[in-house]
């Protein structure tokens, strides 16, 4: 039980990253209609950022509002050089374009880092482990992440239901050409929606770097599992994305846990290891096609 519990919390986290990244995809994606590739490349930068700042001043706290702002910025430049001339344009358009993106940020920070993996030590005060229950300690940082996680959730919840941003918001994801003949600047609107989603892609950048390493190319490698998560959860609903993606990470999470050994009962022991780490691998995607065929639109509807 306990070791269940343990991975039950470990799929809660991953799913937390997830949403911090599906959330600001799915503002971009569902209202915005832009298919956004280099949203993991700005995860990355929010990552590097963060990391040298804390490497170079000791603090990770300033390393936060360093990942954010980078992140933010990058998210902006891009709305505004790139993604505004993409708004309407097919979506072949958009993909080449925003996979282009990937290669120059690569590269740029390929020449000012290097290709070695970097490391964040986390603050002390968040070092060590919590005895939840008897038997059960789970590390402070990786709590850390699931409290910011659920207060970006309910942030978000009432910036997108209880705010005049959040009714433009969805007011201009429905009708941009009516919002924009009431006066409202669209364009800006656009802009403060793209921001926001890099900016919460640069937290969850930042906030991985003490779990995983600070690596080129560490956006591409969860992109592709952000991008399950809002088809699952429905485009444009923070709701699902939310839902979808504590799902995910449990179920993926579980998958690779214990698939293996369940398959050691009635296989020989590196088969069933490589069995089973393949199927662990796909569960994600058998899921999501399980999920379209029940609600080809996801699990929540736009903008809930």
């Amino acid at each position: 039980m306990t070791l269940f519990l343990e991975q039950l919390l470990n799929g809660v986290q991953f799913g937390v990253m997830l949403f911090l990244m599906a959330a600001g995809l799915t503002l971009i994606f569902g209202i915005m209609g832009v298919i956004n590739l280099a949203h993991g490349s700005i995860y990355m930068i929010g990552a590097y950022a963060g990391t040298f700042v804390t490497t170079e001043t000791g603090s990770f706290w300033l390393g936060i509002p360093a990942a954010l702002a980078a992140a933010a910025l990058a998210g902006v430049a891009i709305e505004f050089l790139v993604v505004r001339r993409l708004y309407g344009r097919d979506h072949l358009d958009q993909v080449l374009a925003t996979f282009g993106l990937i290669l120059i940020f690569n590269q740029a920070v390929t020449m000012l880092f290097g290709r070695q993996p970097l490391f964040v030590q986390m603050p002390s005060v968040l070092d060590g482990s919590v005895e939840l229950l008897p038997g059960l300690s789970y590390p402070i940082y990786r709590l850390a992440i699931i409290l910011v996680g659920l207060l970006v959730a309910f942030g978000l919840y009432l910036l997108i239901n209880r705010t005049r941003i959040g009714m433009l918001v969805r007011a201009g994801s429905t009708n941009r050409e009516m919002v924009r003949a009431l006066g409202v600047d669209v364009r800006l609107l656009y802009t403060l929606v793209f921001g926001l989603g890099a900016l919460l892609a640069g937290l969850a950048g930042f906030m991985a770097g003490p779990i995983l390493a600070v690596q080129i190319g560490m956006g591409e490698q969860i992109l592709i599992t952000t991008f399950v998560v809002v088809v699952i959860g429905g485009v444009g609903s923070i709701r699902g994305a939310f839902f979808a993606s504590l799902i995910l990470g449990i179920v993926d999470t579980g998958l690779r846990a214990y698939l293996p050994g369940l398959l050691r009962q009635v296989m020989v022991g590196p088969e069933a290891d490589a069995l089973g780490a393949g199927i662990s691998s796909m569960g994600i995607y058998l899921l999501m096609a399980i999920v379209l065929l029940i609600r080809p639109k996801g699990l929540f509807i736009r903008n809930s």
